[in-house]
């Protein structure tokens, strides 16, 4: 009997880590794809953000947002985010004021403020994309790294998504955290994820 447990524990364990090894390649796959198909909508994913500044991450994506926009990719560009405790200024209105600076035309620009993780951001994308009757493709752009986890969410809102990221480089420990969230949002849906990690 304890050998008959312990095969059916270690095929558990096998079956475990063939499936974390095989998220870990889907993630780390998708970034390093850049797939620039024409959209009805960019949409960025937030980042931090110093007193209406973005950061460095934001900086980044929000750059590549603007070269997708000026290439013709989508004619919409949805900035994301809402205030961390203490901000000033929230992630999506921060994006907006710069990529306004940068030149993109307000008309273009659409602000998500409220979402606090990107399952609220992508949800909320496609209640602005509904409203817009434009469609519901997108490429998302966020950090490399990201790029499994943010497609696979925007599918679960129903959202067609691409995913091109930002010019970053993907550490191994944020393609592991990445592969843990996308394997565990897969079994239990990235919705309830997102609820548990709030």
């Amino acid at each position: 009997m304890f050998r008959l447990i312990r095969r059916v524990v270690g095929g558990l364990f096998a079956l475990v880590v063939l499936y974390l090894t095989v998220t870990f390649v889907q993630v780390w796959w998708a970034s390093n794809q850049d797939d620039q198909t024409p959209a009805a909508a960019i949409v960025v994913l937030g980042a931090a953000q110093y007193n209406g500044q973005p950061s460095p991450v934001l900086k980044a994506r929000l750059d590549h947002a603007a070269g997708l926009y000026d290439s013709g990719v989508a004619p919409t560009i949805i900035v994301t985010g809402g205030k961390q405790e203490g901000d000033r200024v929230g992630e999506g209105y921060a994006s907006y004021d710069y990529l306004r600076d940068q030149g993109i035309p307000e008309s273009a620009l659409k602000v998500e403020v409220e979402g606090t993780n990107t399952y609220e951001q992508l949800s909320a994308s496609k209640v602005i994309l509904d409203d817009l009757q434009a469609g519901s493709s997108i490429v998302v752009v966020s950090s490399p790294y990201h790029s499994f986890r943010s497609t696979a969410i925007a599918n679960e809102v129903g959202l067609a998504p691409h995913a091109s990221p930002s010019a970053e480089s993907s550490s191994l420990s944020a393609l592991g955290r990445e592969t843990v969230a996308s394997s565990v949002g897969r079994i239990v849906s990235f919705r309830r994820l997102a609820n548990w990690m709030n």
